[in-house]
């Protein structure tokens, strides 16, 4: 479900408008079960979508949600005194299909050298990071809190809403589960206004900003450490963009059914340190492993409290995805939280701190583009290296990026800068997005989406994860 593709809305519109007809005919001839008939087509509209992405997703969602359900009653009807210890048969359950996909290849081919064709090809279904951690949250949160079971449909409805399935956000059942218990296809023009609100700075965020970047971002590069800065700066607006423009589309469309999604991003590049940077960077993955891994090890309460952060962060490298250079990635920021928390009582001025917090994130972004592991290693000596950055260096840079390619590339940056610089007030307003929701500039970004989004657009980064 690209929502960069008219593909996508030709279907929903149509799904839709199938839905309001057919739901017309049944409010007269049986009104009395109109709630299980907007319950019903909602999750038929999503599983139709979802089919429309591939059939294999549509099976291994199937597959988890089915599994989860079932298991979880089964554990409260015949063990419902040792319901939490259940969690170590359930979860491993719902995680096979998950670590099979994602993670099969590298294990057999690239650890054990098994050579298995057959892992080669494997292809990571659409999303399946995503639902799979929400439904494990969904039953911790059930057992642990003794929630009661939801009735079939409405959990089905919690575990395959549209909007969120493929890339987020992770919701949690005491969110998103009584929104959808409740839910009726009723068309509020204020919830319709906020949505298009919403899905105008998303479609600003993909198709103007993050589709522009990924057209002039090269990993190719010569090993030059201006070469090397350039390409972590343009692949960490493009990412940030990407996933946040995805993230605000599915808040908007979600707004126009009526269901509050929680807002992913809260402009994380105008965080003055690591800890707000991952406060407001994917907010419901960081929420998720504080709640599920962090503060059941300890959290910060313990003498071991900075193991407890590196361990949360190179797992959650490896959830981003099969390699060494993920392992790396998380474990850098990390350890960027640990130095956070050990100088935290050093107050430094806001640009400073901000500086600083930029260049540990953008320096990250390397470990995540750069897959080749010898390259990464060469690539990383480079920017530490001080006798990089000469002006020989400098100028090779300069001659290696052709001019009309300079010209685009500045043009972006200050497009973007103009961007944050409207991010920066709406944080200090307490209002994520607030500036890029006003009328007047979203008539602006309209414009420069319609005139500026590349005629092929780029798939969302993180459909892969």
């Amino acid at each position: 479900m690209n929502f960069a593709e008219t593909r996508f809305w030709e279907y929903l519109l149509a799904g839709l408008l199938v839905i309001l007809s057919a739901r017309f005919v049944w409010s007269r001839l049986a009104s009395s079960t109109l709630e299980i008939f907007d319950k019903f087509t909602l999750l038929s509209l999503g599983l139709f979508l979802l089919l429309c992405v591939s059939w294999v997703t549509f099976v291994i969602f199937l597959s988890v949600a089915i599994l989860t359900y079932v298991g979880l009653l089964r554990i409260l009807k015949y063990h419902p005194r040792h319901a939490t210890k259940c969690l170590v048969v359930l979860i491993p359950l719902q995680l096979t299909p998950l670590i099979y996909y994602k993670y099969a290849n590298f294990i057999g081919n690239g650890l054990l050298d098994l050579h298995l064709e057959t892992l080669r090809h494997l292809i990571i279904p659409v999303g399946i990071s995503f639902y799979t951690f929400q439904k494990v949250a969904f039953v911790v949160d059930t057992l642990v809190h003794k929630n009661p079971p939801p009735k079939f449909l409405d959990y089905m409805n919690f575990a395959g809403f549209f909007p969120q399935i493929v890339a987020g956000p992770i919701e949690r059942r005491a969110d998103l589960l009584p929104q959808l218990e409740r839910f009726r296809f009723r068309w509020s023009p204020e919830d319709i206004n906020r949505g298009f609100s919403w899905m105008v700075v998303g479609f600003f965020f993909k198709c103007c900003l993050a589709d522009n970047f990924a057209d002039n971002f090269s990993a190719e590069w010569p090993k030059n450490a201006y070469l090397v800065w350039l390409a972590n700066l343009v692949f960490g607006l493009r990412i940030y963009y990407d996933f946040a423009g995805y993230s605000l589309i599915a808040l908007g469309v979600a707004q126009c059914l009526g269901v509050k999604l929680t807002t992913n991003f809260l402009s994380p590049y105008c965080s003055t340190s690591m800890v707000e940077f991952w406060r407001r960077w994917h907010v419901t993955l960081s929420q998720w492993f504080r709640d599920y891994l962090y503060v059941p090890l300890g959290g910060g309460r313990t003498p071991f409290w900075a193991f407890n952060v590196a361990l949360v962060f190179v797992v959650s490298g490896i959830w981003h995805g099969a390699g060494i250079n993920f392992v790396l990635w998380g474990a850098l920021h990390g350890l960027f939280l640990i130095v956070n928390r050990l100088f935290k009582p050093i107050t430094l001025p806001k640009f400073l701190a901000w500086s600083l917090t930029m260049l540990a994130s953008f320096f990250a972004w390397l470990c995540f583009y750069e897959t080749n592991t010898k390259t990464l290693v060469t690539k990383i000596f480079v920017l530490l290296n001080p006798r990089e950055y000469g002006l020989n260096s400098l100028h090779n840079a300069l001659h290696t990026i052709l001019p009309a390619s300079q010209f685009v590339l500045c043009s972006l940056f200050l497009l973007a800068g103009a961007t944050l610089l409207l991010e920066w007030f709406s944080v200090r307003r307490n209002e994520p997005y607030y500036y890029l929701r006003q009328p007047k500039i979203q008539i602006l970004l309209v414009i420069l989406t319609v005139w500026l989004a590349p005629v092929q657009n780029n798939g969302f980064i993180y459909f892969a994860f």
